[in-house]
């Protein structure tokens, strides 16, 4: 039995209209543009309005991705998201997500990962193909993650923002496609990022939301050393395992969460910037979509071309990371 190559036929991303500034954000919190720059790298981010859920933007970056892979919803076998904020406890946002474009033969199902989730979802569905149970799979990472924010701490509402990236995976060439995947999980020091209420560990209550534990928390300086320490780890273990050295690397398109854990990966991967797509700075930290959407920005400006090595590597609660090599399996398309 031949083995099945899986690769991606289809990709698009959406994030909202609204943009909050750094200057926006220094009139409600103690902070400024260059305070926020210098530690984060990040000017801008886009943030949901009030009536829109992470279904919403999931649906649309679904539906982009649709039509790049020039298939219709009914052709879908799985639906995935990765995402930190549903829409609900349950239903799934997968099977909301269903439900809005008409995949109407599709199973559905969210997996929450944080940061590392849409390579998670990458890995998973991909599975799904070449164990020959499915063909055709949409994989989604779509967050709100304002939603979830204390716009109070300057520490981390200056870090955060929405949107969602998609993916449609499929059978490719043999000589394309994924070529190795790396998951990973360190559950003892979980505590560094978290949201503490709004579980059955800590449920909501009056108390919870006036003591904002229903909020992200993140011991920044924590979670920086394990970024750095586990990109450049989990980048050389996928690499070998594809079989590939840093050399034969063409681009990589990190978790956009930090320019100076993605600079300090850079100096130890000793890659340069032309290799890497960064695009925190207008859009922050989006969490489960951060890849995606870079990703979708990378090929729309002919920066990935077929045939290239390329590394996608996530970091995220849990704490997890996560990361995948693709020989990308198809032409850009200037949109």
């Amino acid at each position: 039995m031949n083995k099945i190559s899986v690769g991606i036929t289809g990709i698009g991303s959406f994030v909202p209209e609204k943009i909050i500034t750094n200057e926006d954000l220094s009139k409600i919190v103690d902070t400024n543009d260059e305070w926020i720059i210098t530690r984060t790298g990040i000017r801008e981010r886009r943030i949901a309005d009030e009536n829109t859920a992470t279904s919403d933007l999931a649906t649309e970056a679904g539906k982009r991705a649709l039509l790049d892979a020039g298939i219709d919803a009914s052709e879908l076998d799985l639906i995935i998201v990765a995402t930190a904020t549903p829409d609900h406890a349950f239903p799934s946002t997968a099977a909301i997500v269903q439900k809005n474009i008409g995949a109407s033969k599709a199973a559905a199902f969210d997996i929450s990962v944080g940061c590392s989730g849409f390579v998670y979802a990458m890995v998973t569905g991909s599975t799904f193909i070449t164990s020959g149970i499915y063909k055709k799979v949409m994989i989604i990472g779509a967050e709100t993650l304002s939603k979830i924010v204390d716009w109070t701490d300057r520490n981390t509402c200056v870090l955060f923002g929405d949107g969602a990236g998609a993916c449609i995976l499929e059978s490719c060439d043999e000589s394309f496609g994924i070529l190795s995947s790396e998951l990973g999980s360190d559950g003892v020091n979980g505590e560094v990022l978290i949201l503490p209420a709004g579980g059955s560990r800590m449920p909501s209550t009056e108390e919870t939301v006036r003591e904002k534990l229903n909020t992200i928390k993140m011991d920044g300086k924590e979670v920086f050393k394990f970024a750095v320490r586990v990109i450049e780890k989990s980048s050389l273990s996928v690499l070998d395992s594809a079989g590939l050295e840093i050399e034969d690397l063409d681009f990589l398109v990190p978790h956009q969460a930090n320019t100076r854990i993605i600079d300090a990966a850079m100096k130890k991967l000793k890659l340069n910037k032309d290799k890497i797509h960064i695009n925190l700075d207008k859009y922050g930290n989006m969490s489960a979509a951060s890849i995606p959407v870079a990703l979708d920005e990378a090929v729309r400006e002919n920066r990935i071309k077929k045939g290239d090595n390329v590394l996608l590597i996530a970091f995220g609660a849990g704490l997890s990371w996560a990361s995948t090599i693709i020989r990308w399996n198809k032409e850009a398309k200037n949109v």
